[in-house]
């Protein structure tokens, strides 16, 4: 990987400066606690083109208007907050003139090393400058967003001269004069979100900043005590939308100077409620100082690894590392407290500008077995919302609960108008919100969450309303086709989202989609299963709060078992009519063009467009092989009246894998999960691509915009549930592992309806569980061949898996 040295499993190193490469680097080094997160930029650098500071709280959206290609658009953006990291510095020459401010871009620096300490959650830069006359300039930044305070973050800063002795000029800045500017592609459209700004100095060395955003009117107080040692006379000005603190501190070859900002930062959807300035001032003053920060930092993580723990040897296991480490920055248990959803590019940067797409769906499993309270809370956030996806299913015609594709603060649809294509700059209608599938991407976690905890109290209060609407929504929506004698859903999009026409039609929308279909079927036959489970009193209040009576459970059942599936040459068809599109010459587009990940902007800017083709941009309907085992999927298509079974699923997947140009990061990893199952030996290069996809910003500049959170915690998944293949239920846990050497020995830790800290081992063909001491009795367990076991509270077994 260019720019990185591995020295040990849990460090992530760039050992030395490349501008084309440092926003990925700011990304990848981005350091949060599920509450807010800051980008790993150099305190020395302003946005630019080249570095992109910033710090997101989760949650902070605000909504803006712009005017784009002759139309008025509103987005809902995530917040570029305040910049509290800045901090720029330069010598002070012998007749008390300053030199130059220093900055990674200097032409004199001779060293430069970002060091990513995973297990303490700290960030290190190290910096030499190289002056006149020969002085040198050692410069270390240290960083945290604090894990154990989740309201704090603090940055250190050490000088070090080095054969020379004088004055560092230092500028401590609070900086509010931001925008969202950190996504090319969105530059035409306005990113100016605070306002009202407010600035001052309060005692003990603290700045503060207090704004709002401009629609949301969501407020943000932001405090920095800044402290130096040794300590120093200090200048203060201030701007409109900033503060800064001055100091000039001696250094001499072993005389050092430190500067310590330490950040207090609250917004208007902390809860209690209260005045923000005065607490986080208030915070700030008080802060302990940076050693005793650390000590807790380090604390804090060491809790967090150990419930979260999933180990897997080599670089596998320290890739896989590196996107548990983001993860739980993004979704910690400090989430749980929050009123918010899965980001899906994280804390980490504005693409996709903070909407919470289906992502949840590769997220939650790896959640739900490590920290199921902040599962339910990210179930929860949908759960509230559910007032919001029933308005949009009346304003379509229909019933139930229609849930957004993208989501925000308010559950509406924030799927944009408009899209740009980079390649040709055109803007295009982007008809990306018919994606209805997300409904049955939400149920299926409702369903999963409740079968891995045994919570009834949410899968029988609020999972039984989101389910039972999610299923409304789909029994209204399908269409009974006389001639076929069948029910239809008709104009969506797929997961695939490059087909969101059919060649020449006037209206957006494809007809059948093969997974909304079986997946609207599965959440429909759940819903109708959960009401038997219900109990007596809670299935009265909700059938009858949702007006299903006989007649209309009984239209449930002939849907669930009726829904079309296309077929064609034997495989089963994306939608209806794929088999009749052209094919694509894959090998002139990849000489002409080499990646062609983004397919649709390279047919779209010669003037053609991928609906004509058989081409996708994802894995579509090999996403039914991913969520179910082959027996289930089988099942599901007996019970819609189709034989499926191996021949037949093993020709769909050979069918659409060269036909897929993997432009979603959540593609290679369902390939790779599919292709373990059937035992094929491609299934690593797919596995491989999935865990490199932002380590080596395998798209070519998207990481640097966010980091991909659901195929991080997809790839967790991969190691944890697809590797032992692992599934949970009332009855206990399934086992039936699959061959990867690569992501092998495994282990790590679980939770499963009451029983914390099970131990899960996978090693060379043995399989190993540990079940602590608890009141919940012993842990049934089911082995491939049917093999029925309970280990006992207290008890570890180990058993040998057959050779295939």
């Amino acid at each position: 990987m260019r720019g990185t040295t591995v020295t040990a499993p849990w460090t992530w190193e760039y050992d030395r400066y490349d501008p084309q490469t440092e926003r990925l680097v700011e990304a990848l080094c981005t350091l949060g606690n599920g509450r807010f997160a800051t980008r790993g930029a150099a305190p020395e650098t302003p946005a630019g083109p080249v570095h992109y500071p910033a710090t997101y709280a989760a949650g902070c959206s605000n909504r803006l208007t712009s005017h784009v290609a002759g139309q008025q658009v509103d987005n809902e953006d995530m917040v570029n907050l305040p910049n509290w990291t800045a901090l720029r510095y330069r010598c002070v020459a012998d007749g008390g003139l300053p030199g130059d401010w220093l900055t990674p871009d200097d032409p004199g620096m001779l060293h430069y090393e970002v060091v990513l300490d995973l297990r303490r959650g700290t960030l290190t830069r190290h910096m030499l400058f190289q002056g006149g006359r020969g002085r040198r300039l050692g410069v270390t930044h240290v960083r945290v967003v604090h894990m154990g305070d989740p309201y704090l973050a603090a940055q250190r800063t050490t000088f070090h001269a080095y054969g020379w002795s004088g004055l560092i000029e230092v500028e401590s800045g609070l900086d509010g004069d931001v925008a969202n500017a950190g996504v090319e592609r969105y530059s035409g459209l306005d990113g100016h979100h605070l306002t009202e700004h407010r600035t001052g100095f309060a005692p003990h060395g603290v700045a503060w900043i207090a704004c709002r955003t401009t629609s949301s009117r969501t407020e943000i107080a932001l405090a920095v005590r800044t402290v130096t040692r040794p300590r120093a006379p200090v200048m203060t000005s201030r701007t409109a939308a900033g503060t800064v603190r001055t100091y000039r501190l001696p250094v001499a070859p072993r005389r050092s100077a430190t500067v310590v900002k330490t950040a207090a930062l609250y917004t208007s959807l902390d809860r209690p409620a209260g005045d923000l300035l005065p607490r986080a001032i208030a915070h700030a003053s008080r802060a302990p100082g940076f050693p005793a920060l650390l000590t807790a930092q380090r604390s804090a993580w060491e809790r967090l690894w150990e419930q979260g723990e999933l180990t897997v040897s080599g670089e596998a296991g320290r890739i896989l590392r590196l996107h548990l480490f983001h993860v739980l920055q993004t979704l910690s248990p400090h989430t749980a407290e929050l009123d918010v959803g899965v980001p899906a590019r994280g804390l980490h940067g504005e693409a996709y500008r903070g909407h919470v797409f289906w992502d949840e769906l590769f997220v939650l499993p790896y959640i739900t077995l490590h920290f199921p309270e902040v599962a339910r809370a990210l179930l929860m956030y949908r759960h509230r919302r559910l007032p919001a996806a029933r308005d949009a299913a009346r304003l379509a015609g229909q019933s139930g609960a229609m849930f957004p594709w993208q989501s925000g603060s308010s559950g509406q649809e924030e799927s944009q108008a408009l899209h740009l294509n980079p390649r040709s700059g055109r803007w295009l209608p982007d008809h990306s919100h018919l994606q209805r599938h997300v409904g049955s991407a939400i149920a299926l976690n409702v369903c999963r969450y409740g079968r891995a905890t045994g919570d009834t109290g949410f899968l029988y209060g609020p999972g039984a309303e989101i389910l039972l609407e999610i299923a409304r929504f789909w029994a209204g929506a399908a269409v009974y086709d006389a001639q076929r004698g069948r029910y239809r859903i008709r104009g969506v999009l797929g997961p695939d989202e490059y087909h969101d026409a059919y060649p020449a039609a006037a209206e957006p929308g494809i007809d059948d989609n093969a997974y909304t279909n079986v997946m609207a079927a599965w959440v429909i036959n759940q819903g109708l299963e959960l009401l038997d489970e219900l109990p007596p009193a809670r299935r009265t209040e909700l059938t009858e709060r949702l007006a299903l009576d006989r007649g209309a459970l009984e239209h449930w059942e002939e849907v669930s078992r009726r829904l079309y599936v296309p077929f064609h040459r034997g495989v089963i068809s994306q939608f209806e009519g794929y088999g009749d599109l052209a094919e694509l010459d894959w090998a002139a587009y990849r000489a002409r063009y080499g990646d062609v990940r983004r397919l649709d902007r390279i047919l779209e800017a010669e003037g053609d467009t991928v609906n004509r083709y058989q081409a996708s941009k994802q894995a579509d309907v090999m996403m039914l092989g991913y969520l179910f085992r082959p027996a289930e999927l089988y099942g599901l298509f007996a019970r819609l009246g189709y034989r499926l079974d191996d021949a037949v699923w093993r020709a769909t997947v050979a069918y659409y894998l060269p036909r897929t140009s993997h432009g979603s990061t959540l593609s290679s990893l369902v390939h790779g999960w599919v292709l373990a199952r059937q035992r094929d030996p491609d299934a690593w290069k797919y596995c491989e691509e999935a865990l490199l996809g932002d380590v080596t910003d395998i798209q070519g500049g998207t990481t640097g915009e966010g980091i991909h959170l659901g195929a991080m915690a997809g790839t967790l998944d991969l190691a944890e549930r697809g590797v032992t293949g692992l599934e949970t239920g009332p009855e206990g846990l399934y086992i039936d592992p699959v061959p990867l050497r690569d992501m092998e020995p495994v282990a790590f830790t679980l939770c499963h309806r009451g029983h914390r800290g099970v131990r899960v081992r996978l090693l060379h063909g043995r399989f190993g569980i540990t079940v602590p001491e608890s009141r919940h009795g012993p842990l049934a367990l089911m082995l491939p061949g049917e093999q029925a076991v309970a280990v006992a509270a207290g008890d570890e077994q180990w058993f040998r898996l057959p050779v295939d």
